[in-house]
């Protein structure tokens, strides 16, 4: 007779410090009291039940920036997860830092891939096994260097370079355990969606992975991806849904029987609050609102970033800025670093940390009209539109049309004139993608530095962008046409 067993398994990522719930169409919508609700609705409905997170828990809201994910933690200790796993801005406030936090934290971090360069010691648990109702479930925690950049800039830390070695760490792990007769696998990554199928297309069967939870790539799926009989899943970004398995494990056979998955709604229909944690949300929100609280300017409308990979009115906006206030002949402003899908018609402090919390340096490069074409048609290249690269606004007066079925700049001007081949034109960039400059723009840092040492432009984003909004009023900004991609479906 078969031994069939239930879990449901609950699963978030990208939460980016996504506490507040917001009201649309008169229903309360996201917010982790609301998600801690239906966590602990489902932990009394079902016997058997996990909740874990991949990672990402930190950055994108006031509150978790001013307290540098300390009261991340808190929080996420009053949800008590399972298991979570690290993503790439778990390392935003540095390495000291992320140890400190993971020791504040009442719940499991996982990582079986960074480690200390100098004696290849990991820094976390790797994986983690959990025995419920007879039943032995692994979680193993994965990163790849390409998602760990802004570890870049603390040399101590490595990671497995690619995809193919994080699969040869899954291995080694599985089959060190299969003697403890481990009834489920599951990977919790950090790597993208895409990132995630290559990774299933190489595990090999017999080392027992059932499913992948991801993150980073902010993926809303109708149903998971199965790729080589293991079952792929995001939950999207923030608290607005979580991610819902009821499976069936066959505990004889060590593999799930059948399954039902679905995004669930976070939102007050069926969701209970939590009102312990909501009160501890506005202890923090109190402190953060006096300081945050302070309008800079009120724009004509209200300005959108829907998509990173296109040309944005928010995006322009803030390119604009930096290089009017800096004396740039261009800026590149990374896209990812906008966290929020609009912004305005009246902006206060708290508005614009929340939709710009990196507060890194800005660099000035110099580069030639040559440089600049294979700069930008390298980030033009396909992998931008699968969120599988960084893309970037332009700052005024720069055009490009890119032929995408070509792969080929047609057309490029700066101020209505064709960039010339040889003139040195000076380029801004944050400090995190002057760090990533070989891959993310596909021309050698040393080459542009032959023209002339980088520099220093500035040593803050947000101030730059707190003094220009506060002295100017009823800001414009819209699309047009920066960057016009032909052949693009």
């Amino acid at each position: 007779m078969t031994n069939i067993k239930n879990l449901t398994l609950l699963h978030s990522n990208d939460m980016h410090g996504d506490f507040l719930a917001e009201e649309i169409d008169k229903q309360l919508l996201g917010g982790v009291s609301m998600l801690s609700g239906y966590v602990n609705k489902v932990r009394n409905e079902e016997d058997n039940s996990l909740y874990v997170i991949a990672g990402d828990m930190f950055r994108g809201s006031v509150i978790d920036s001013e307290f540098k994910g300390l009261s991340t933690i808190e929080i996420m200790n009053m949800i008590a997860p399972d298991a979570a796993t690290l993503g790439n801005h778990e390392i935003d406030y540095g390495l000291a830092h992320l140890i400190f936090l993971e020791k504040c934290a009442n719940f499991p971090i996982i990582n079986a891939n960074i480690y200390i360069k100098s004696n290849m010691t990991r820094l976390f648990e790797p994986h983690r096994i959990i025995e419920i109702d007879g039943m032995k479930i692994m979680l193993i925690g994965l990163l790849t260097e390409e998602i760990m950049d802004y570890a870049k800039q603390d040399d101590i830390l490595g990671s497995f370079v690619d995809i193919e070695e994080a699969a040869e760490a899954v291995g080694k792990i599985c089959n060190n355990y299969k003697t403890i007769d481990i009834d489920l696998t599951v990977l919790l990554t950090h790597i993208g969606f895409e990132q995630d199928k290559k990774l299933a297309e190489l595990l090999d069967p017999n080392w027992g992975v059932d499913i992948i939870v991801g993150g980073h790539s902010h993926t809303v799926l109708d149903e998971p991806e199965i790729v080589n009989d293991i079952l792929i899943v995001q939950a999207g970004t923030g608290t607005d849904m979580i991610g819902r398995f009821d499976l069936k494990i066959d505990i004889d056979k060590n593999r799930v029987d059948s399954y039902e998955w679905e995004l669930v709604p976070i939102n007050n229909t069926h969701c209970p609050i939590n009102e312990d944690l909501m009160h501890t949300i506005e202890k923090y929100k109190e402190i953060t609102d006096k300081k945050f609280g302070r309008i800079l300017t009120h724009l004509p409308h209200q300005l959108t970033h829907p998509v990173r990979y296109k040309e944005t009115d928010l995006g322009n906006l803030f390119a604009d800025i930096f290089q009017e206030s800096l004396g740039l002949d261009i800026m590149f402003l990374g896209s990812g670093s906008i966290r929020t899908d609009s912004l305005g018609p009246t902006i206060t402090y708290g508005d614009l940390a929340e939709a710009f919390p990196y507060d890194d340096w800005i660099m000035s490069v110099y580069a030639n009209g040559d440089q600049l074409k294979r700069m930008i048609k390298h980030l033009l290249r396909d992998d931008a539109y699968l969120n599988e690269t960084e893309f970037y606004q332009f700052s005024k007066g720069l055009f490009v049309t890119y032929s995408y079925p070509e792969k080929e700049i047609m057309e490029l001007t700066l101020n209505g004139v064709p960039l010339e081949e040889d003139k040195i034109y000076s380029v801004g960039l944050q400090k995190f993608h002057l760090n990533n400059f070989d891959r993310f723009f596909g021309v050698p840092i040393e080459e542009v530095e032959q023209n002339e040492k980088q520099k220093i432009a500035s040593t803050t984003c947000l101030q730059i962008l707190d003094e220009y909004l506060t002295v100017h009023n009823r800001i414009s900004s819209k699309v047009e046409g920066r960057i016009t991609v032909l052949g693009l479906e």
